[in-house]
């Protein structure tokens, strides 16, 4: 695999840093992009190329491929992790918000898909890994701008798969459950600043401890899990579709998949009164 490339978004922290380290290790010659590159030092350390990327810019993300084509020639896998969580009642998040996480979660990892394909077409081989979460195929409350560009990537990476497989290129699904990272954090301070005044603060308040609380740090699984399933999605012959991974992903999307709409929306409203929701955690 030496001669492998990989290009991995949001790989100042979380999954994403995980995620460089292992494809390195695997072999790959890794490109790590994000925006603050100064977190970085240790990844440059183990040889890893690191990289100024917004995936919400498009000089940017031209950039990066640019870069990726002049010192290698190539581009085998691209993992499209960058992404927040935006936490809020739909009528507190402003619109300029809402298109911000769509840009970021959404547009950003089609930037980059757009940029990648000729170059993957041209060898005849590429392997792109979205990295989405169980919340795309699941919903908490006060999250609709964030499960809607969950539930758009993992929609828009089926019609992927069908449209490059002709090429030799493979797009697969990487939905962690609870993973122990800064998304929590970010998620749950958005929530407060949104919605933790007016009708929605009780509901707000009661997420956005569950989003910070010890018992979810503690039962949540560690950035290498996935990174680990990122690294085996990208080397197998013939990968799975999607791969759910992390603490709850499995029993989450079980449940999802077995119970009836409103039977899932007790069991949410329930986790969320009673313990930590089942939200993801993810960088």
């Amino acid at each position: 695999m030496s001669d492998r490339v990989a290009l991995v978004t949001g790989a100042s922290s979380g999954i994403g840093r995980a995620t460089a380290g292992e494809l390195a290790e695997r072999g790959f010659t890794v490109y790590a992009g994000a925006r603050r590159v100064d977190r970085m030092g240790d990844l440059r350390a183990r040889g890893i190329r690191v990289v100024s990327l917004d995936v919400t810019d498009d000089a940017s993300t031209d950039d990066a491929i640019d870069l990726i084509t002049r010192e290698t020639g190539r581009l085998d896998a691209l993992v499209n992790n960058a992404g927040y969580g935006s936490y809020g009642a739909v009528e507190d998040v402003p619109l300029d918000e809402g298109r911000r996480q769509i840009d970021v979660n959404l547009l950003g990892p089609m930037r980059l898909i757009r940029r990648a394909i000729p170059l993957m077409r041209e060898q005849g081989f590429g392997r792109i890994v979205n990295v989405t979460s169980v919340g795309g195929k699941i919903h908490t409350p006060l999250g609709a701008w964030y499960h809607g560009t969950k539930f758009a990537l993992e929609g828009m990476s089926d019609v992927l798969r069908i449209e490059l497989r002709r090429f030799g290129i493979d797009v697969v699904v990487v939905e962690p459950g609870m993973i122990k990272t800064e998304w929590g954090n970010v998620a749950a301070e958005r929530l407060r600043r949104t919605s933790a005044d007016g009708a929605y603060r009780d509901q707000a308040e009661q997420l956005a401890s569950s989003m910070l609380s010890g018992s979810a740090a503690e039962h949540a699984s560690d950035p290498s899990v996935i990174a680990h399933v990122i690294g085996k999605a990208v080397t197998t012959r013939r990968p799975k579709t999607r791969y759910a991974a992390g603490h709850t992903a499995h029993l989450v999307l079980t449940a999802r998949r077995l119970l009836p709409d409103r039977a899932f929306d007790r069991v949410i409203t329930a986790r969320l009164q009673g313990s930590p929701a089942p939200a993801p955690e993810r960088a």
